[in-house]
C-alpha cells in the first residue's frame, strides 16, 4: 500500500518563502512525481515535476511559478520537496503530492497520469 504525506503548509505574506514537502511510504526512485494544486472552486493545475533519479533528473514547471518555485527529491529520504519563494496570493492554495501511475515515465502536466495522491496541504498567501 503506498501512501504519500504532506508536511510543510501554512499561512506567509505576498513575498515570503514556504516549503512543502512529501515522504512516500511505498516505492520512490523509478517514479517521476509531481506537485498541484486547487484553489476553492477550480481544478487541480499542475505546479512541478520531477523524474526519476538515475538517469538523470529532469524537472519541469508551470508558467506561472517558473522562477520562484524549485522541485528537488532526496530518494534516501523517500521526499519530494518544493521550495517557493516570492509568493503571490495568487499562490494559494491546497497542495497535493503526486506519484505517476507507471515508473520511468517522464513529467506529464495531467492529474488524470498520477493515480496516487497525497491528502494535500494548505498554502495561504496574504496580500
Amino acid at each position: 500500500q503506498v501512501r504519500l504525506v504532506e508536511s510543510g503548509g501554512g499561512l506567509v505574506q505576498a513575498g515570503g518563502s514556504l516549503r512543502v514537502s512529501c515522504t512516500v511510504e511505498g516505492s520512490f526512485t523509478m517514479y517521476t512525481m509531481a506537485w498541484f494544486r486547487q484553489a476553492p472552486g477550480k481544478e487541480r493545475d499542475f505546479v512541478a515535476g520531477i523524474t526519476p533519479t538515475p538517469p538523470g533528473e529532469t524537472t519541469d514547471y508551470a508558467d506561472s511559478v517558473k522562477g520562484r518555485f524549485t522541485i528537488s527529491r532526496d530518494n534516501g529520504l523517500k521526499r519530494v520537496n518544493l521550495q517557493m519563494t516570492n509568493l503571490k496570493p495568487e499562490d494559494t492554495g491546497t497542495y497535493f503530492c503526486a506519484r505517476r501511475s507507471i515508473t520511468w515515465l517522464g513529467i506529464s502536466s495531467s492529474a488524470d497520469d498520477y493515480n496516487t495522491w497525497g491528502q494535500g496541504t494548505q498554502v495561504t498567501v496574504s496580500s
